[in-house]
């Protein structure tokens, strides 16, 4: 029986097998839809179970307060711990139905891509012989298989970038809670100050999980278009960053297709992330200007600069996601190029065209 399976799928074709993975995932995140929708409901109802309890306990402290001088300094002191600890674990919740929201929102964003590439699928476009004369190995590519091929590079680097961020500092929440938790049978007043880093360091780890949701897919790009979203973005980037980044805008401020809103918002967000992480940039210039035909960016910074060679081939491309951002350009009709030199910073281009 093993030997028969192992037979079919070696006898299936590269597409067939990006195809047949493509179903499978399509399935798996349906799982993984319905999981999450449980999960916000139980989530929910604790949030509001947690809103009646912080009502319950404040009220209780005001009225401890009302009589401060007639109450006992122990029930002050409980009084008060448990405002804190409803609060906190109120802040927590809530931070996690965000959280499982945001995953609700991508994955089913994820799952209409997937749906729409099997349909696509079931009537490939084979082109005669004739026509692919003259193309490129990328360009003789299927672009459903480009696509998918896109789709599954980007999230291998996103898998990373959880791993070494969010992941990583939950990790490390958890040793801390572990720490004191061990302090109060030993020394209570150290597990206080203890305590206190830890609630500083849930605070900096949620700030950053929604740094890193909104970095996904922040909201106001379905909501009010490119540049608003952009003007934003930079703002953020350059206080998270301590970066100076000059954006300009020319041309006709308008709203494009979400599809290009989308692509032209991507590319320039790694493009930026590229100069702080990797060319290690203190300053970043990014322009974009739209017409009637196209939409054409520059995104320019003072980091360390590359090799010409390394742009095109080697770790740096894939550390870098430069194939994952020449396919998305290029699937849209699209022009990408780069150029950097050793102590020069690096500079890249790329244009769409409109409508």
């Amino acid at each position: 029986m093993t030997n028969t399976t192992s037979t079919e799928s070696t006898q299936l074709s590269p597409f067939e097998q990006l195809l047949e993975n493509s179903r499978r995932e399509y399935q798996q995140v349906q799982t993984e839809l319905k999981e999450i929708d449980l999960l916000i409901k139980q989530t929910a109802a604790e949030v509001e179970r947690l809103v009646q309890r912080n009502a319950q306990a404040t009220t209780r402290l005001r009225q401890i307060e009302a009589a401060f001088d007639t109450v006992p300094r122990e029930d002050i002191r409980e009084a008060y711990t448990a405002v804190r600890e409803v609060q906190q674990r109120l802040f927590t919740m809530r931070g996690q139905l965000e959280k499982l929201q945001s995953d609700q929102k991508n994955l089913s964003r994820y799952a209409q891509f997937l749906r729409q590439v099997l349909e696509v699928a079931q009537h490939p476009v084979d082109l005669p012989e004739a026509s692919r004369e003259g193309l490129t190995e990328t360009e003789a590519i299927p672009p459903i298989v480009r696509v998918i091929e896109a789709q599954e590079r980007e999230r291998q680097r996103l898998a990373r970038r959880i791993h070494d961020g969010p992941a990583q500092s939950l990790t490390n929440l958890i040793l801390q809670a572990e720490i004191c938790e061990r302090l109060f049978e030993i020394d209570p007043e150290k597990a206080r100050t203890e305590l206190a880093n830890l609630k500083n360091a849930v605070v900096k780890t949620f700030k950053e999980v929604k740094e890193f949701i909104s970095t996904l897919r922040p909201m106001m790009l379905d909501d009010l278009g490119l540049i608003p979203t952009l003007r934003r973005y930079v703002e953020d980037f350059k206080e998270r960053h301590n970066v100076e980044i000059t954006l300009n805008i020319t041309g006709r401020e308008r709203r494009l297709a979400n599809y290009k809103e989308v692509t032209v918002f991507r590319v320039i967000q790694e493009l930026m992330g590229n100069a702080v992480d990797i060319s290690q940039a203190t300053a970043i210039q990014v322009g974009v200007d739209i017409d009637d035909q196209r939409v054409q960016v520059v995104v320019e910074d003072n980091g360390r600069g590359f090799e010409p060679a390394e742009l095109t081939e080697g770790p740096l491309v894939e550390q870098m996601g430069l194939d994952t951002i020449r396919e998305r350009v290029e699937m849209l009709q699209g022009r990408f190029h780069i150029d950097s030199q050793p102590g020069k910073g690096t500079r890249a281009t790329f244009e769409i065209p409109l409508p």
